[in-house]
């Protein structure tokens, strides 16, 4: 912290930089190692797990569906959610001072925010597509359009943008005069406010106002469009047809339930609990969510199992033959 004056309150200290101190383990270098190479074995399995889904969804045609082209899009911002986090945290966990500049900071909350907020909008956006794909199949296609695909992603961003910039003006408003520790892995709203010397009192009522508003609003169209796919598939004629269907659903709504949940207790719930368990619903959110999303949708998605077994045998007897020939 550099030390300024002014007028009347003598000499006031200015922070210039935060400490995160989210781990625990400063002194012990062999828990801090530990930690390190079990996180970034994790963030590089998220990174590799969600690229494949990427990449399967780009190069094979028959996963040119809206469907997968939301679930591609998914899995691009849970690659940036948890890149927003996991490589400082990884920086931290070596690193004994987990300083970071006020610039960098609000950055990262600034982005993380962004990115997440659109998640869940796509995920109320995914919801509404199994709706009309199983509660109007015969429309399907003229509603789902690719222009209209193209268009909802870009009002997920869009929207999240909206959402996110109003906040974050008052956050940047906010002064800091000490102490500059944080008792948490990355630049989360509520220690930061903590140790802010403005008034909050706003700034926590647009927060709570906005989060109430998507996280139910997100929350509440996903369960009404699964009240009504629920209806649908149990009149269904065909027991194999249904099983498909609630496959396909039961993915998704893990997903929602899994990153809902864990938000809908951290910003709307209204609790005292303590700074720890917050941090453990953040790394449920930030790391857990996105590292198991790959393998949620893929465990119980027999087409997409099947596609990725084939570019994998593909590929193989494309090295062997080449391999052969060299030979």
């Amino acid at each position: 912290m550099e030390i300024i004056s002014e007028p009347g309150l003598g000499n006031k200290s200015k922070v210039t930089e935060f400490i995160l101190q989210g781990f625990g383990f400063t002194v012990n270098s062999g828990l801090r190692m530990l930690s390190f190479m079990a996180l970034l074995l994790i963030y590089l399995l998220t990174l590799t797990g969600n690229s494949l889904i990427i990449a399967l969804v780009y190069i094979d045609s028959h996963l040119h569906t809206p469907m997968y082209f939301f679930l591609s899009n998914l899995s691009f911002m849970e690659i940036w959610l948890t890149t927003c986090i996991v490589p400082r945290m990884l920086l931290d966990t070596l690193s004994e001072t987990k300083s970071i500049s006020i610039a960098a900071c609000f950055a990262q909350g600034y982005f993380y925010f962004i990115i997440g907020t659109a998640e869940f909008i796509l995920l109320a956006v995914m919801s509404y597509d199994r709706y009309v794909a199983i509660c109007r199949p015969l429309h399907y296609e003229t509603i789902m359009s690719g222009r209209v695909c193209l268009w909802l992603v870009l009002i997920c961003w869009g929207g999240s943008f909206l959402l996110i910039t109003f906040p974050a003006i008052f956050f940047m408003q906010l002064s800091f005069c000490g102490p500059n520790t944080m008792d948490h892995f990355f630049c989360e709203t509520a220690p930061l406010m903590e140790i802010a010397c403005s008034d909050i009192q706003t700034l926590k009522m647009v927060i709570f106002i906005l989060s109430s508003f998507l996280l139910l609003s997100s929350l509440f169209i996903t369960l009404f469009s699964y009240i009504c796919i629920i209806s649908t598939i149990l009149r269904m004629p065909s027991t194999g047809r249904s099983q498909k269907a609630f496959s396909t659903c039961a993915s998704h709504l893990t997903v929602v339930i899994l990153s809902c949940g864990s938000s809908i207790f951290m910003y709307v719930i209204p609790h005292n609990n303590s700074i720890g368990l917050n941090k453990m619903v953040a790394v449920l959110n930030i790391i857990v969510t996105p590292f198991l999303n790959p393998f949620i949708y893929t465990i119980r998605n027999d087409k997409v199992k099947q596609i990725m077994k084939d570019t994998i045998d593909k590929k193989l007897r494309c090295l062997l033959w080449r391999l052969d020939r060299d030979s």
